[in-house]
């Protein structure tokens, strides 16, 4: 008995417990779904940036966009007719009309019919008479006739979008805006300054890699950039004056031209 009684009386020998329970748990793994997307980086330093923007400041002190203009009115009604059309193409077409019709008021007072004639050499000039009526009407009604200085006012008007937006901000109001078209995002991917899907991401990715002392002109020297050097069907990397710096594929030239200032813009 006293043996069986010290048997009973032994304490129990303590379960063993798995060493993975002592450890703390492990945070949920986010699905392919939910992780937040990397941003692509661009493929120059900031001293590279910061090379290729003096270069373009030399080529062009003061570049300028080529559209003409007398008012931030007709300016927005210039670029909203640019689109899927030649900055000439539209010079033509407005030389009249902007003779006639410089404000909201004449504008609507021209009429749609008259318009419509006036831009008829542009393409969708039907679908842009249109617009071009409902936002003069819109700025009479809605702004006192006056073109807003504000992204979020001025993408409300019919035909304008956020590049359109950005070129009257830069142009009208000296606002240091990056309004992504064709040739702009076309380079930015091309020569991998700042990649992206969507011109809003390229126009995003532009505006945290471009040093803020030369934001004002970025705009109009990559787009002279781009219908002048790097041209879309074949870059002329000959008389490009960053392909020594250039990290594009394609590029067929590795000696910069030279770096000179270019005559003042005429239009």
């Amino acid at each position: 008995m006293a043996r069986q009684y010290r048997e009973d009386m032994t304490e129990p020998k303590p379960k063993s417990v798995k060493l993975a329970a002592l450890q703390p748990a492990s945070k949920p793994r986010m699905s392919k779904a939910t992780a937040k997307p990397r941003r692509p980086k661009s493929a120059y330093t900031g001293a590279e940036v910061e090379e290729i923007f003096r270069r373009f400041s030399v080529q062009r002190p003061e570049p300028k966009g080529e559209l003409n203009y007398v008012n931030p009115f007709t300016l927005v009604v210039a670029v909203a007719l640019s689109a899927q059309a030649t900055d000439v193409g539209v010079n033509k077409a407005t030389k009249a009309l902007f003779a006639v019709a410089d404000t909201p008021e004449k504008m609507l007072a021209l009429g749609e019919d008259a318009v419509r004639e006036h831009i008829r050499t542009i393409g969708l000039y039907r679908n842009k008479a249109k617009n071009v009526i409902a936002l003069s009407r819109m700025l009479v009604e809605n702004f006192g006739g006056e073109v807003p200085p504000d992204r979020d006012e001025l993408v409300t008007l019919p035909g304008v979008g956020r590049k359109t937006a950005n070129v009257v901000l830069s142009m009208a109001f000296g606002q240091a805006t990056i309004a992504v078209d064709t040739h702009i995002f076309r380079i930015a991917n091309r020569i991998g300054l700042a990649p992206g899907k969507t011109p809003d991401q390229v126009e995003d990715h532009l505006v945290r890699v471009i040093p803020n002392h030369y934001l004002y002109h970025a705009h109009h020297w990559l787009i002279l950039h781009g219908r002048y050097t790097c041209k879309a069907r074949r870059p002329e990397c000959e008389h490009c004056i960053i392909a020594d710096l250039c990290k594009a594929a394609e590029k067929t030239s590795t000696i910069p031209a030279p770096l000179v200032a270019l005559p003042p813009q005429v239009f």
